[in-house]
């Protein structure tokens, strides 16, 4: 690496951290909090539904320092900790009125002293002091590697099931106004499974990102001889673009041959574009339509089949 590069850098780093202080940051900005705190109160208050996971991998903090931090706002009345409604083993923060009002003290004191900052700076070169920043900031940002996110698939364990009808209720309602008829059905399904199922003929996956549960699906054997049925396929919409669906269709399909099943079908319906296409891609075939009344919505039902004699493509 050319060594002016590197010069030039740290040269500008030392600027730029004297010149913090020369506006006294440390004594007056951030306190009654270190800069990591304030970092963490500011991300709470720009987030919705803000999760622990989450801050983890946004700011890279250490998991034992953010509980202890987090146990300090608790502490101090600023925050609220309880279960994700997304998923009870995450830990959702919430911000109390007193936390709200200590973030937007601190957003003020940040915008105060940016002002001072700027008023030192001729107007005429504003606009090329914040685009040389945001060239900074661009350049660097697209130079920092990024970890590629961990797909995993895993047998259910305590309480997977009943975050399956929960996530397909909750996500059906937001994407289509599916009514709480569809939270019946999945629960019916899910109960189903749970109470008899056989472990060598069928079989649930769950998908984890980074360790989060974000989908699943279900095979179980259908009333035709032979014939398996996938059911419930879900992919939460924060972790799509990954490939997750596949995988999760991939491993039904396997699963499906390895136990001899002769056909895999399922049924869907015709707004759920995504899922046709992943359908599609690994070979089903459309048998038939039927319009229909259902979860509070007027639906085209659909029934797809895939034969499991020959090797996929």
């Amino acid at each position: 690496m050319p060594q002016q590069f590197i010069h030039e850098i740290r040269a500008f780093n030392r600027f730029y951290t004297n010149l913090i202080g020369a506006l006294d940051y440390s004594r007056h900005l951030y306190l009654p909090y270190t800069l990591t705190e304030s970092r963490v109160l500011y991300e709470l208050a720009h987030r919705d539904e803000p999760e622990a996971a989450d801050l983890r991998a946004e700011l890279g903090i250490d998991a034992g320092y953010l509980s202890r931090l987090l146990a300090k706002f608790e502490k101090d009345g600023l925050v609220e900790r309880g279960p994700s409604p997304r998923d009870p083993r995450r830990q959702r923060i919430t911000l109390t009125p007193r936390g709200r009002e200590a973030a937007e003290l601190q957003e003020e004191r940040s915008r105060e002293a940016v002002g001072v900052l700027l008023s030192k700076v001729p107007a005429a070169e504003r606009p090329r002091l914040t685009e040389a920043m945001r060239t900074v900031r661009t350049v660097l940002a697209d130079a920092r590697p990024t970890k590629p996110a961990e797909v995993r698939l895993r047998e259910p364990g305590p309480g997977d099931l009943g975050w399956m009808v929960m996530r397909n209720a909750a996500l059906y309602a937001a994407e289509y106004g599916w009514n709480a008829d569809y939270e019946g059905l999945v629960a019916r399904i899910v109960a189903d499974f749970a109470e008899d199922h056989d472990p060598h003929l069928e079989r649930v996956w769950i998908a984890e990102l980074d360790g989060i549960p974000v989908g699943s699906v279900m095979c179980v054997r259908d009333d035709a001889p032979a014939t398996a049925r996938l059911r419930l396929l879900l992919v939460e919409p924060d972790a799509r673009g990954h490939g997750i669906g596949d995988r999760l269709v991939s491993a039904v399909i396997a699963f499906a041959r390895e136990q001899g099943y002769r056909e895999l079908v399922l049924w869907t319906n015709d707004v759920l574009d995504a899922a046709r296409r992943i359908y599609q891609r690994h070979g089903f075939v459309l048998t038939a339509e039927k319009p229909h009344r259902s979860f509070g919505r007027d639906l085209v039902g659909q029934d797809w089949r895939l034969s499991l004699h020959a090797e996929p493509a």
